[in-house]
């Protein structure tokens, strides 16, 4: 997916300690896509950091503009509160 990161999408990851690579792979191959507020979307999946504990990467993304922008990314350890069974 092409897409553009916002400024504050760049900070967030830069603070975080989010690589670019984790956020390309999740655009590319969502385990999940769920409807935001304000029309945005979460493109999120689960991820091993590397220390084989398991974060859900959420990377929020306006699609109303072409090409899409990533407004923020973050990743969390509270898989449940986020992800949608089906």
């Amino acid at each position: 997916m092409k897409f553009r990161l916002s400024n504050h999408a760049k900070e967030e990851m830069q603070r975080r300690g989010i690589p670019l690579e984790f956020v390309e792979s999740v655009l590319n191959s969502p385990q999940q896509i769920i409807e935001e507020k304000s029309g945005k979307k979460a493109y999120q999946s689960q991820i091993d950091v590397g220390d084989g504990r398991i974060f859900l990467l959420r990377v929020i993304v306006t699609e109303d503009v072409n090409p899409p922008v990533v407004v923020t990314t973050y990743r969390t350890s509270k898989i449940d509160k986020y992800w949608r069974r089906v």
